[in-house]
């Protein structure tokens, strides 16, 4: 069960994800950056019901909005009420980035994430300055702090879900991001595999199917196949998502919020 849980973040991809996601040139990273194909719907708040092998075990949101010149992105998840007598889980994780014109998001700013996860705790921030290429990150729990050097365009895990959202998919094409996760730099493939109809609680959509092959640690680890069935049309809306753990799997589906129709 523990297992199970440990898995919420990857369910959001965000976290998404939070998949958000060799080796890539930062030239054509930069290139892809500046050249979206589509435009997010901000503001936007998505909500999602977790399931365990079908039983429910809690509720994510996912939510993006713009204040002041910056996009602000804010995850979290939450276990239900029959779980959390003996393993509560509390997570939340926010990214704020530049300004990125209307429909798009800019570069991270700041990363924060906060977890709760039965006894386990995180409370993480990093601070990114692009113009130098360094990031600060700090761990509020244990005091350590480090530099860390970025490449140009580099994401957090966050950010980089939304990111994948303003792009071309083409089935049978690959999409490549450079994210900066536990403390070090991933390059990560995402595949876009295939078109697929669902029906969720919403209605039936027509979807893009995705797979991020992830390699990185933290919230972003892979112990099983992620899987993200976006909308195919121009809003990309996540409306499932499913990662396998070591007994069962975990996936979430979009129940309601607001965004466009």
């Amino acid at each position: 069960m523990k297992e199970s849980f440990n898995k919420f973040r990857v369910s959001m991809a965000v976290h998404l994800p939070t998949f958000l996601f060799p080796a890539f040139l930062c030239a054509v990273t930069v290139s892809i950056f500046i050249s979206p194909a589509s435009a997010l719907d901000i503001p936007e708040k998505l909500v999602y019901d977790l399931t365990w092998s079908g039983i429910k075990a809690g509720t994510a949101t996912q939510e993006i909005r713009a204040e002041a010149g910056e996009t602000r992105i804010i995850s979290t998840a939450r276990s239900a009420d029959w779980i959390t007598t003996f393993f509560p889980v509390e997570d939340r994780i926010e990214t704020v980035l530049t300004g990125g014109g209307p429909g798009k998001i800019g570069l991270p700013k700041t990363y924060h994430m906060k977890i709760r996860e039965g006894s386990h705790r995180r409370d993480k921030e990093v601070l990114f300055e692009h113009g130098t290429g360094v990031a600060h990150y700090k761990d509020n729990l244990s005091g350590e702090k480090c530099e860390i050097s970025i490449p140009a365009a580099t994401l957090d895990t966050l950010s980089s879900f939304f990111f994948v959202r303003t792009l071309k998919l083409e089935v049978g094409s690959s999409v490549f991001l450079t994210i900066l996760d536990n403390k070090k730099i991933w390059n990560v493939e995402v595949k876009i595999l295939k078109k697929e109809k669902i029906k969720t609680k919403l209605g039936t959509f027509d979807t893009i199917v995705i797979k991020p092959l992830m390699q990185s640690e933290g919230i972003m680890e892979r112990k099983g196949d992620m899987y993200i069935w976006l909308t195919d049309d121009e809003r990309l809306l996540p409306v499932k998502m499913k990662t396998k753990v070591k007994v069962g799997s975990i996936t979430a589906t979009l129940v309601g919020g607001s965004f466009k129709k």
